[in-house]
């Protein structure tokens, strides 16, 4: 038999992953702070977090950043007072390895277990089943959620032990967004150089620098006024944020990323936090000073 599973946050990432999972025949649990964005995916819909994984075998976690992370695990109400013995929760948001330390002794003293295993791709890769996840914590349980994330997924990369998950999460997205940010301004370049916008990136798609971002980012780019909102300027400074902590911590040299940070916090200071990273592009054909400094 398949196992039940519960999905915690349905924002666009978790919505996505109930939908394909109930596609594919699963029994699912939804929970969300606001219900009727639990009640959209069609799933049958818990009133708490507690009552969410009480019923599952598998629990996924997609939310949107630390603190509603910690929110969710305690207290009465919370995940961990609803698990059972055996069940495996599969942390997917992108939090600090420091998040997964802390919470995991509340998932193993309801004898469960607990896998660091966020995502990465987008909601149409949630859609295909085409995301890559990357794993930390016991191999054992990664073989019992495997039924669970291989519709989700096609590569599923166990990393180390718990906490590597998140450690890897962070290295990959500060890894695209970097990207994001010189595609940002390589197209303005090619812009303000007399390139049409819509040349120039046919050149960057066709190229050694055609990524799977720069390809399924192409109508965002080319039509930012009508992009679709897949990750919000607030979220990449958040978690960039995650990034430079991280890599004081282990001591590893990121100036791309620090750069990264400061741009990304000007233009949502001016207003494009809740605009798609893409809108970066957008930041600096507006906000770009004399010396060619944002």
């Amino acid at each position: 038999m398949k196992p039940h599973v519960a999905v915690i946050g349905t924002g666009r990432m978790g919505a996505a992953m109930v939908v394909r999972l109930r596609e594919a025949g699963f029994a699912v649990t939804a929970y969300n702070r606001t219900r009727t964005k639990a009640e959209a995916t069609g799933a049958a819909v818990a009133a708490t977090p507690r009552q969410a994984a009480a019923a599952a075998d598998v629990v996924l976690v997609s939310l949107a950043d630390d603190s509603a992370v910690r929110e969710a695990y305690g207290g009465e109400d919370g995940i961990a007072a609803g698990l059972r013995a055996g069940t495996v929760v599969v942390e997917t948001s992108t939090v600090a390895p420091e998040t997964v330390t802390d919470l995991a002794p509340l998932v193993e003293k309801a004898g469960a277990v607990m896998l660091d295993a966020p995502v990465s791709g987008s909601v149409v890769f949630v859609e295909q089943g085409r995301l890559t996840v990357m794993a930390g914590g016991d191999p054992s349980a990664l073989e019992r959620a495997r039924p669970v994330l291989d519709v989700l997924a096609a590569h599923v990369v166990h990393v180390g032990p718990s906490g590597t998950g998140a450690a890897m999460k962070l290295a990959v997205n500060s890894l695209l967004l970097g990207l994001n940010q010189a595609l940002s301004e390589a197209l303005v370049l090619a812009e303000r150089a007399g390139v049409s916008r819509e040349s120039a990136y046919e050149v960057f798609a066709a190229g050694a620098a055609g990524a799977p971002f720069v390809q399924y980012k192409k109508d965002a780019y080319l039509h930012p006024d009508s992009a679709t909102v897949a990750f919000t300027l607030e979220l990449v400074a958040k978690d960039l944020d995650l990034v430079l902590a991280l890599a004081e911590r282990v001591g590893a040299p990121m100036q791309q990323a620090f750069t990264n940070r400061r741009l990304v916090g000007e233009a949502v200071a001016q207003g494009l936090g809740r605009r798609d990273l893409s809108a970066l592009a957008e930041f600096l054909r507006g906000g770009v000073r004399d010396g060619g400094q944002p």
